[in-house]
């Protein structure tokens, strides 16, 4: 392989995953590398050409002249790297993680890519708009896009892993109820909080399994507490393997990342949302409307999720009918989708430009 590229990543899982499934796409095309701040480096796994680019948030204003001196320098770091390894295009996953990456491939003139995972345009992507040659996106009515630059979108089925089309996924189990509830790659405290005394009060009237991610810290207290009540429960941090956990999931309670819900998604899995508030331009609630318009999932709001939760629960358990039409639903959704498909659109568009 003659051909060099760089996928600039970063922070949050919701940033790296997607930038970790891209790479098992472009890595049979070419020779790929990975930069990420150091935030980053929990959701990367060994085996990857890694280059650490520790962006530093330019929202402190007492740090921002030193902020800027640090960025300036990531630069010329990132600009030797660039020309170094003669890479050729650069693939970014939005956030500032990005910014001196990119603005040394302009500098290079290289081929820039961006993806948006989420349904509403990131401010970094949107800032870099005008540098690229095309964006991923999962839709066309992607929020706060600029009509000047639609056409540079395209559109690609959510990212997942090759591995989670592979999976023979379950249908619902008569006997038990598999309960997912996870927070995402930043875990959610308010799951933590308040599921488990709701799960209690559901154990009472239906037969149910507890599968829940929390923190390192409070897994030993979280299952110490179902097995004193006698419920079956599978609690994990987070896990790179997740896809051996979706397996056996009926239903599961989530944040809104993009990556989970697409995973959930694939496999067919319904899904009660409960967007973050506090996510960037409320990402996350436009993420879970993607999958509620077509019918496939629940939203709560935060605010109401301890008034509202126990009752929901009890509804899908109770009479499926709704459940199974949303798991209908979703097999509608994903026609068509598969990894063949996804690599394919990916590989013509970059080999198009």
């Amino acid at each position: 392989m003659n051909k060099n590229y760089l996928i600039s990543t970063g922070g949050s899982g919701g940033h790296v995953i997607p930038g970790t499934i891209l790479y098992e796409h472009l890595i049979k095309e070419a020779n790929v590398i990975i930069s990420s701040d150091k935030r980053g480096l929990k959701y990367l796994k060994k085996g990857y050409e890694l280059k650490i680019i520790n962006t530093p948030k330019l929202n402190n204003f007492l740090l921002l002249p030193f902020n800027l001196i640090v960025i300036f320098l990531l630069i010329i770091k990132s600009y030797f790297l660039l020309k170094s390894k003669k890479i050729e295009k650069l693939f970014s996953t939005g956030g500032y993680m990005s910014l001196p990456v990119i603005l040394a491939a302009r500098l290079l003139n290289l081929k820039i890519y961006l993806l948006e995972p989420n349904q509403v345009l990131g401010r970094a992507n949107k800032f870099f708009l005008n540098s690229c040659e095309k964006i991923f996106c999962y839709t066309e009515k992607i929020k706060n896009f600029p009509l000047k630059h639609r056409n540079k979108i395209e559109i690609i089925h959510p990212l997942v892993r090759d591995k989670i089309y592979k999976i023979n996924h379950l249908s619902l189990k008569q006997d038990k109820i598999n309960l997912l509830v996870v927070g995402g790659s930043q875990g959610a405290s308010i799951f933590d909080k308040i599921i488990k005394n709701k799960v209690i009060d559901i154990s009472k009237k239906f037969p149910i399994k507890i599968i829940q991610q929390t923190s390192k810290k409070n897994i030993s207290n979280l299952k110490d507490f179902y097995q004193k009540n006698d419920i079956e429960n599978l609690i994990f941090d987070f896990d790179p393997n997740f896809e051996k956990i979706l397996i056996d999931s009926d239903l599961c309670i989530t944040r809104a990342g993009a990556t989970t819900l697409a995973e959930l998604s694939v496999l067919n899995i319904p899904f009660i949302a409960v967007p973050l508030p506090s996510s960037k331009d409320n990402h996350q609630l436009e993420n879970a409307n993607f999958y509620k318009e077509k019918d496939c999932c629940w939203i709560l709001n935060q605010a109401s999720f301890e008034e509202k939760i126990e009752e929901l629960l009890s509804d899908i358990f109770k009479n499926k009918t709704d459940f199974l039409n949303k798991k209908e639903n979703l097999k509608k959704l994903n026609y068509q989708n598969s990894w063949i498909n996804v690599n394919h659109k990916i590989l013509n568009t970059i080999n198009e430009n």
